[in-house]
């Protein structure tokens, strides 16, 4: 549940950018459905293991070293974009795995599909509204809209609060310390 409302939450901000993001049951030219169709879970071990090779050797070091290659987890959705008619406009069979350089370790069986998610919604949305794959390595800034509500802001689109606000930044400091993600996140609002 929790993995599955961090998806739709990064979907409707990153889709905010450029979109107007309506309630269920209001007018919607477009309607985005996704699915996650495979988690494969992070070795909670391995991470926790990770985590402290990394913290310790970053107290020592001035730079911590990489995470451990083993007990990775990942991510595989399915999304598309359907039109007022009933008409595919896009779609995308997404899949990932964590690395050892970009995705630091969360001591959850989520911890890195829930990192992905993120991943996933950006490019997602690029394709929506560029109408092409995200290139490899992306130098744009984030728009202010994203970065606040990343912070744990309101959203652009009100209709995005229904998902929750982001962890901001006790997300951000559970991610340095590798702390699960459900002690962060608060979900979606009941």
């Amino acid at each position: 549940m929790l993995l599955s409302n961090a998806l739709d939450r990064a979907l409707c901000i990153d889709l905010s950018d450029q979109y107007q993001v309506v309630m269920p049951g209001g007018h919607a030219d477009l309607t985005v459905r996704s699915m996650i169709t495979d988690v494969v879970p992070t070795g909670k071990v391995a991470a926790g293991v990770s985590k402290v090779a990394t913290l310790g050797t970053s107290a020592v070091l001035p730079v911590g070293v990489p995470r451990l290659p083993i007990g990775l987890g990942g991510l595989a959705v399915e999304a598309e974009a359907i039109d007022g008619s009933g008409v595919q406009r896009a779609a995308i069979i997404w899949s990932r795995g964590a690395n050892s350089v970009t995705n630091s370790p969360r001591i959850s069986d989520v911890g890195d599909a829930y990192a992905l998610a993120g991943s996933f919604a950006g490019d997602f949305a690029d394709l929506l509204m560029k109408g092409r794959k995200s290139p490899a390595v992306d130098l744009t800034l984030p728009s202010w809209q994203k970065v606040q509500s990343k912070l744990g802001g309101a959203p652009k689109n009100a209709a995005c609060d229904a998902y929750g606000r982001a962890s901001g930044i006790s997300g951000f400091i559970g991610n340095v310390v590798g702390a699960p993600p459900s002690w962060t996140d608060k979900g979606q609002k009941n």
